[in-house]
């Protein structure tokens, strides 16, 4: 007689592991849907020569200031320039500002962070006091300050709004590294002849990663609006190249005469820093999440 079950298929199924920080982060339906409105902001930005329908310094002085219409889906500006070509290229210039000021914050509040947490001592003094005192100064004040000594320009704004927002990410990294620091693995590794900067690289820098990407995804929105901020100052992109910042200042100057110029550039920066919000609202959700299941 055969056993029980002999000749039944069987019902284990291969099924994926995912990570426990990635099942909490698809738990947030908020996050979920602004990740793809942000990945739909960056398709729009890569592919903004196709989907154009002109360059967006090509003006028609014929049709100056001339409202909504089949031809021209958002108007054209006081100079006959078709603002949704503008508009689309602006997407490209404000999101590559974005990540650029995020960039140059990376480069100097992660090693920073990272070395004051872990050494600790005078160094960590040293770096927590220069810290502060970038921190004590008003950020739109301090960006204005460097634009002006380093002059008007996407990459100059970009460098100042990254130094502004340096602090925050090494107050960030910092805390994090001071965490990991006091683990039993990190003892393991020094027991064992690791090198200092082996175990920050290797074991301190791959357990605070979740942190960072939480704090990073804020400060990206918070770059978007300090880039539009500078910009609309005329410290930012220089004419004729778009960005929605610059859009916002033109639509200013003619708001009595083409109000409709202000709508595509002010909700859409509006929409995208929320959006970069949410989802660093759902990174930090998934990661409390991981902890307390931890």
């Amino acid at each position: 007689m055969s056993p029980l079950g002999a000749g039944a298929p069987s019902t284990d199924r291969p099924h994926r592991v995912r990570s426990p920080l990635v099942e909490r982060f698809l738990e947030e339906r908020a996050a979920i849907v602004a990740t793809g409105f942000l990945a739909l902001l960056v398709a729009v930005a890569l592919l903004a020569p196709v989907l154009a329908p002109s360059g967006y310094a090509q003006g028609d002085l014929s049709i100056v200031s001339s409202p909504p219409s089949s031809t021209h889906w958002l108007g054209t500006d006081e100079l006959g320039r078709d603002v949704f070509s503008r508009f689309l290229y602006g997407a490209r210039t404000s999101l590559f500002a974005a990540v650029q000021a995020v960039g140059v914050a990376l480069l100097i509040g992660l090693p920073a962070g990272l070395i004051a947490g872990y050494v600790g001592g005078w160094v960590d003094t040293v770096l927590s006091r220069l810290n502060d005192a970038v921190m004590s100064a008003p950020a739109l004040v301090l960006a204005v300050a460097v634009v002006a000594v380093l002059g008007p320009g996407l990459s100059n704004a970009m460098l100042a709004i990254g130094i502004v927002f340096a602090p925050s990410l090494f107050r960030i990294v910092r805390g994090a590294t001071l965490q990991v620091r006091a683990e039993t693995y990190i003892e393991a590794c020094r027991a064992i002849g690791c090198t200092p900067l082996r175990i920050m690289v290797r074991h301190v820098l791959l357990n605070i990663v979740a942190p960072v990407v939480a704090q990073v995804t804020i400060l990206l929105g918070l770059s978007m609006l300090a880039e539009a901020s500078l910009s609309f100052l005329g410290l930012g992109v220089r004419p004729p190249e778009p960005s929605w910042g610059s859009l916002l200042r033109e639509a200013f100057d003619n708001l009595y005469v083409a109000p409709y110029l202000v709508y595509a550039p002010g909700i859409t920066i509006g929409l995208t820093v929320l959006a970069f919000s949410q989802v660093g609202d759902g990174v930090r959700a998934a990661l409390s999440a991981s902890r307390k299941r931890v």
